[in-house]
């Protein structure tokens, strides 16, 4: 099965080409996103099984600032991506965000609805998630991670989340990914245990310190933990 990777050079595709050996990743210089033509080229003569769409806009204070590199990013990157996998008859995996909630609730199930978004990297992600159902076929994946070390001195204790360490997760999205075709829905959330973004600071570094959202520069929301009950009874399935 051949895979083509976008966003190699990011914190998730860098895991992702460890663990999936014979991935092919492109640059962003040998395949712009959003340069439909461009990418196009690289899927035709590539001619991939699966398309793994790991490239995004993540700067969540950044998005405020700069919309329109976010909404190329996330929203006509996701456009170009699902064309190109229509072209090639592969299917899309677009790797979403728990960030598509509003956070007022927690413990989201993948058919809760999702929204009102709180910020604009939300929007844009979730209308993303829109771009990539035009894909014929695709799966998307919600989740969650951080790098391998807690960098900001500040953690926020009144923030939940299922999100967890890039090196944690990211064995479980390449058993996804490498089990795409096995994988009987087009939604599925790949996180961890509901906790605080506090607790989860403190495992990796012990003085942090705890602070709360409203010390944040951009609006962030309350709850946005994943129920994960789907993806832990298909785990027991796939091997």
């Amino acid at each position: 099965m051949k895979i083509l990777l976008t966003g190699g050079g990011g914190r998730l595709g860098t895991e992702l080409r460890a663990l999936l050996p014979g991935i092919v990743a492109p640059t962003s210089a040998e395949m712009n996103i959003t340069d439909a033509a461009q990418v196009l080229d690289v899927a035709r003569r590539e001619q991939p099984d699966l398309i793994v769409h790991a490239a995004a806009y993540t700067n969540v204070g950044g998005a405020e600032k700069d919309r329109d590199a976010c909404w190329n990013a996330n929203v006509v990157g996701t456009r170009t991506m699902a064309a190109a996998a229509n072209h090639v008859n592969a299917k899309l995996i677009h790797i979403s965000t728990d960030y598509v909630f509003s956070g007022e609730t927690g413990d989201y199930r993948e058919d809760d609805t999702p929204g009102p978004v709180v910020n604009y990297y939300s929007l844009t992600k979730l209308v993303a998630e829109e771009a990539a159902r035009v894909a014929r076929d695709h799966l998307i994946i919600r989740t969650s991670f951080r790098p391998r070390e807690f960098v900001h001195p500040v953690a926020f204790s009144d923030v939940f989340t299922s999100q967890d360490y890039v090196d944690v997760l990211a064995p479980q999205i390449a058993q996804g990914i490498m089990h795409a075709r096995e994988i009987p829905y087009e939604l599925l959330h790949i996180v961890t245990e509901r906790k605080s973004v506090f607790e989860l600071a403190l495992r990796r570094k012990p003085n942090v310190k705890e602070g709360i959202r409203a010390q944040a520069s951009v609006t962030l929301p309350g709850d946005v933990s994943l129920n994960t009950e789907r993806w832990r009874k298909l785990r027991e399935t796939l091997g």
